[in-house]
């Protein structure tokens, strides 16, 4: 075990490394990067004064390297729109977009699960084709127009919630739905498939012939080996709602990481955005080492 989790450290590294390294050069290939981050209309002598400020002027490699030592000692460099440090920056908007992501994927994971499991359980039946048909609407229905006919329901017609902010349980409720409904139908559609080909073999029918209750064969021996490629999902979703959610936070007015990013693209705050993006690929590389490591809770007869 150890070992094994030592190896995949060490190639989440390289995986940072190379990510470090796409993202500072492809700043690069955009053209002057001083150019770029200044505001339209700059004078030559700004452009030429901010790329000295900056270290534009010295060797590529020499910018790397003061770069890549910046990051191992924590510092993301200086936000050119707001003047503060880029870490302080996102550790204000990460607990925003954390509480948006858990609370999606908490909702659509269990509502997936029941509908999958009522799916798979009572096959071809009416319920199955109502579960399907409420799972298929999920993926159906995009993001944005889900966040907008919300707003325009609950809260300009009823005015039961908050069409915007954050602070509240009841500024949570629309956002989270929003984020969470395409998710609940993919994981929905998951448990259906992978339940219906585990009740199918040999070992379920053992066990159904030694007189098994068929709830216990159902959750004991049934849905726990159908919940490995769930898993493999649930991590990569999770990861996907952290740094995608982008959409949401707009229509919402929710302060994150998604929102963050817009607007550092638009005030063309580079640092900022190099910051997202590399936070995105470092929760990309965690989520993955964990799942590999759920993998042998979940089933036994895994080894690493």
């Amino acid at each position: 075990m150890l070992r094994y989790i030592l190896s995949r450290f060490a190639q989440a590294v390289l995986v940072m490394f190379g990510v470090s390294l796409l993202i500072f050069y492809s700043l690069h290939l955009t053209g002057d990067p001083a150019a770029v981050m200044m505001p339209p209309g700059s004078s030559q002598q700004e452009i030429d004064n901010f790329r000295h400020a900056m270290g534009f002027d010295r060797p590529l490699l020499w910018q790397y390297g003061h770069y890549l030592t910046g990051l191992l000692h924590g510092d993301l460099g200086l936000s050119l729109r707001y003047d503060q440090p880029v870490t302080e920056l996102i550790a204000q908007r990460v607990p925003a977009t954390l509480l948006l992501a858990v609370s999606a994927l908490a909702w659509s994971t269990l509502v997936g699960l029941l509908l999958g499991l009522v799916s798979a359980v009572w096959r071809n039946s009416v319920w199955d084709l109502l579960a399907r048909l409420f799972a298929f609407s999920g993926q159906a229905v995009p993001v944005f127009w889900l966040g907008l006919l919300m707003i325009i329901w609950f809260s300009l017609h009823l005015r039961w919630l908050p069409s915007s902010g954050y602070g509240t349980f009841s500024h949570l409720i629309m956002p989270a739905i929003s984020l969470g409904a395409y998710y609940m139908s993919a994981i929905a559609r998951l448990v259906r498939a992978s339940l219906i080909d585990v009740l199918a073999q040999d070992y379920i029918r053992t066990a159904q012939a030694k007189g098994l209750s068929s709830w216990r064969i159902l959750i004991r021996h049934g849905l726990r080996n159908a919940l490995i490629p769930v898993v493999t999902v649930q991590g990569m979703y999770f990861a996907s709602l952290l740094g995608g959610a982008l959409v949401t936070e707009i229509i919402f007015a929710w302060p994150g990481i998604g929102r963050l990013a817009v607007q550092a693209i638009q005030n063309r705050d580079f640092p900022l955005v190099q910051a997202i993006v590399l936070l995105a690929a470092l929760v990309f590389v965690v989520v993955n080492l964990i799942i590999d490591l759920l993998y042998v809770v979940l089933n036994p007869r895994i080894r690493l």
